[in-house]
């Protein structure tokens, strides 16, 4: 059966659930994981979304992962090998656990730094949070039991709000801020 696409309220306790997934994370990986970030739109305060957390475990190189592979699993998570994004590895919950994304990427690289610049231009930024709500409100109310293409159809907006986040970042100096975890 194929998962619909369900936004929902913003939930101010997806906070304390990120805190309780990183320090079990963080707790596993030790110093094998540079940072542990919440990150897609469970990260931002105020913003409707699917009840996913997404976390980014930085991890020095992707090229050795047996022992972070070792952890995640030894939580729960399972490997999603499948994945056709090879900027990262991606696991996700086992089966009874809390719905949970991780993305497993190379500390300093393109596709970590973008996902921790979106977080911080959209935190930063309430009219743009309102506008992705509403987006995403319009997209699974049109493509609710069609899940690629409802992320499909997000694209174009999520690359409008990257280029107002680059010229955001180099107006501001941006840099990452300290890792969530």
């Amino acid at each position: 059966m194929r998962e619909s696409v369900v936004i929902v309220p913003f939930d101010a306790n997806w906070r304390s659930e990120f805190a309780d997934i990183g320090a079990n994370l963080r707790r596993a990986l030790a110093d094998r994981a540079v940072r542990i970030d919440h990150i897609g739109s469970t990260s931002i305060a105020g913003l409707d979304a699917k009840p996913v957390i997404d976390v980014q475990v930085s991890v020095r190189g992707l090229t050795d992962l047996e022992a972070i592979s070792d952890a995640l699993t030894g939580l729960g998570y399972v490997l999603r090998a499948d994945n056709p994004d090879l900027t990262k590895r991606y696991y996700r919950e086992s089966e009874g656990m809390r719905r949970t994304h991780i993305h497993v990427r190379e500390h300093g690289s393109f596709s970590e730094q973008l996902s921790l610049l979106f977080r911080d231009y959209v935190r930063a930024h309430a009219h743009e949070a309102k506008r992705y709500a509403a987006i995403k409100h319009s997209l699974a109310k049109s493509h609710r039991h069609e899940r690629d293409r409802y992320v499909e159809e997000k694209e174009p907006y999520i690359w409008d709000m990257l280029r107002s986040a680059s010229k955001w970042s180099q107006q501001t100096g941006w840099r990452p801020g300290a890792s969530d975890m």
